[in-house]
Formats: C-alpha cells, structure tokens, sequence
C-alpha cells in the first residue's frame, strides 16, 4: 500500500490482495494517515488489487463509515471489471462514488 496526499485529500494505492489477512494492517495504516495528516477526504485506487475477499468490502464500508464520521467523503478509482461486479452486487455503489481515474475521485471528493 503506498498512500499520497492530493489537494488535502488522502489517496490509498492498494496492492496485491485484500484478503482477511492484509485488511486489518491496511485499516490501521489509513486510519493513522488520515489522522496524521488532517484529510477528511479518502480514494482508495484499486488499480493493484489481484484478489478481494468480503474483507475488502469491510474494509470500504469502515473506512466510509470513518470519513463520513469526520464530515468528509470518500471515493474508488482505477477499479477492474470484476471488482466493479463485487461492488455493484454489494451496494457499495449506492454511498461510495466511483470513477475510472485517480484524479477525477480527488477532485469529487475535494468538491465536496
């Protein structure tokens, strides 16, 4: 996971797989970015994420239910097919906006 602040807004690039093993890292490492850093705004890019169990999606819903706690919003980007598929069946969608570039989500979530 490599993370970068844009425009005041925290952008995750995910790596690899998002199983149950990786989450709980991943969660703690956003947590404290996103503290240290003063961002209410998150993207997560999924451009390097080879797999994704239920965990993933535990992962989105808790970091969405994190930002929007701190009045801030949150986006996807760079997500493949399949995840689209995972996403659209989870109703994730329906509170967390997606878009097919990095900076596009920023700009969403900055504008908010």
């Amino acid at each position: 996971m490599q993370t970068s602040v844009v425009n005041g807004v925290l952008v995750v690039h995910l790596e690899g797989e998002l199983d149950h093993h990786a989450v709980e890292t991943i969660r703690n490492d956003i947590e404290d970015q996103l503290a240290k850093n003063h961002c209410r705004g998150l993207v997560l890019s999924f451009r390097g994420i080879d797999f994704m169990d239920s965990s993933g999606l535990g992962l989105i819903l808790g970091r969405y239910r994190s930002v929007t706690g701190r009045n801030g919003k949150m986006a996807l980007c760079a997500v493949s097919p399949p995840l689209r598929r995972i996403f659209e069946l989870s109703g994730i969608l329906k509170v967390v906006s997606m878009h097919e570039t990095e900076e596009s989500a920023v700009r969403a979530v900055k504008e908010a």
